[in-house]
């Protein structure tokens, strides 16, 4: 057999070392897993309210130094933080959404628990407690309209 010219594959020859080497061209997406069920993916629907930080000593706890911390807020009063955020997630396993702490470790990689209540001070321009003053009283009472029941026990509305 003669050989290829210098510079030009040989058309007959398999790629040396390119199949196991194959380079995949889709991104890989986010990996979240219910913090109930380790082995299950969660899905979430995009919507995403990010942490707030008001002061250093916050800062201090995710492990800024305490002059660098200082330095950060002075700089900033308001430091939002695009690496941590709540986000509403759906476990198939559980049945229900909840809302989940994610911090983002890198593209692919992250953390995921149950939100605490008082994390939600850390998120601008929401208030758990109060519900919504756009919302009218004809729109909230009729999405709890579904739960009421009857004297029998069984749902007026399935």
């Amino acid at each position: 057999m003669v050989a290829a010219p210098q510079g030009r594959p040989d058309p007959v020859a398999p790629a040396q070392g390119r199949s196991s080497q194959r380079r995949n061209r889709r991104p890989k997406r986010r990996e979240l897993f219910c913090p109930a069920h380790p082995e299950q993916p969660i899905e979430g629907n995009g919507k995403k309210y990010f942490l707030h930080l008001l002061s250093a000593e916050e800062l201090q706890r995710r492990g800024m130094s305490a002059k660098r911390a200082q330095l950060v807020i002075n700089a900033y009063p308001v430091l939002v933080l695009s690496n941590e955020w709540l986000e509403e997630l759906f476990c198939p396993q559980c049945g229900r959404s909840r809302w989940c702490h994610v911090i983002k470790h890198d593209r692919v990689e992250h953390t995921v628990r149950w939100a605490p209540r008082d994390l939600w001070e850390q998120v601008g321009h929401v208030d758990p407690i109060a519900a919504n003053p756009t919302v009218s009283q004809f729109t909230r009472r009729e999405a709890r309209r579904h739960r009421q029941k009857r004297v029998d026990g069984k749902r007026f509305y399935d």
